[in-house]
């Protein structure tokens, strides 16, 4: 019951983004088929949402003109989730220390029933967090401010801080938000260079839409673009290793968002993967647990190489007098 409501909840949020959309759309960006998009949109109008149904060819939805959305109602598994999802947040899973999820969070528990607080009380005295190192995280406002202007299509002068602490003032024409799991990006088109870019939600200085709406004939697919970006130009230095997995078994092992990857057969694929260092990139293939061919560069392979002589040695130089007379 949570996953479907979850789903519906994304749904509503996917309708309220952008004017239309097509059914195949919606069932890519759910990852379900279109029969259960058509069901789905039959609960939400059951629970009084206006959305109507575009005529044509591959067909469509969207909120119709002065549909007043209904309250949210929501049963205490739904409730929990919710109160779970915002106290990950407020600790700094997807919002760092910006305030917005703590406060949502206080609101809900000055509404909940008995019943639901005495749960959530029991979560905070039973869970715990491992200290982490946090990247650097985007503001809840900086959030709001590009999501309306991507929803809008207006285009856009952005400020923007680069990872050299370099500040540029940029005309873009924005598109998308999209999320890593780590940082936020926002990708829109770059006016001046006439090419399609994306930005790091956190090095976002200011935002200000100049009311001019603006098409996107040539969008691109924004979580791709983001991913191809972050492997091919995110670091300083880049292996290509041969893995015995099929490409799917590939991905599912090394996420498309840390390498790009291309089939090398039926039971291969070659990875494109970016690190900071070769001994760096040679701990993490390591610990990927799985037989692998360095292609290049040799430095990658010498690292790897040096990593498993040491750990040889190691071992070698630790084992019992007992075992080494056996």
């Amino acid at each position: 019951m949570i996953a479907t409501s979850a789903r519906l909840l994304r749904l509503v949020s996917l309708l309220s983004s952008r004017p239309t959309w097509s059914n195949a759309e919606l069932a890519r960006q759910l990852d379900v088929t279109e029969r259960t998009v058509r069901r789905d949109i039959d609960r939400l109008r059951e629970l009084g949402y206006g959305v109507e149904s575009i005529p044509g060819p591959g067909g469509g939805y969207r909120f119709g003109a002065g549909n007043r959305m209904p309250p949210l109602n929501l049963d205490d598994d739904e409730v929990f989730a919710v109160a779970v999802a915002l106290r990950e947040a407020a600790h700094g899973a997807a919002l760092g220390a910006d305030p917005a999820a703590l406060s949502a969070l206080l609101k809900l528990r000055q509404i909940l029933p008995a019943r639901m607080a005495k749960r959530l009380a029991a979560l905070d005295a039973t869970v715990e967090h491992t200290p982490r190192c946090e990247p650097p995280q985007a503001s809840a406002d900086v959030l709001l401010l590009l999501a309306s202007v991507c929803r809008a299509s207006e285009r856009t002068t952005l400020t923007y801080r680069d990872m050299h602490g370099t500040t540029t003032v940029r005309s873009v024409d924005p598109y998308r938000l999209v999320h890593t799991g780590v940082h936020w990006y926002f990708v829109a088109r770059d006016v001046d260079r006439e090419a399609w870019r994306t930005f790091r939600v956190d090095r976002v200085v200011d935002v200000a839409s100049t009311g001019e709406v603006v098409g996107l004939p040539d969008a691109p697919d924004a979580a791709q673009l983001v991913s191809d970006t972050i492997t091919r130009t995110g670091y300083p230095f880049f292996a290509r290793v041969r893995l015995p997995l099929s490409y799917d078994d590939a991905r599912r092992l090394v996420a498309p968002i840390v390498a790009t990857h291309e089939a090398d057969g039926p039971d291969a694929t070659v990875i494109t993967i970016g690190g900071s260092d070769p001994d760096q990139l040679a701990g993490y293939l390591l610990s990927l647990r799985t037989p692998l061919e360095i292609l290049s560069p040799e430095p990658v392979r010498e690292a790897l190489v040096a990593r498993l002589d040491a750990m040889y040695r190691g071992n070698q130089a630790s084992r019992p007098r007992s075992e080494e007379r056996e």
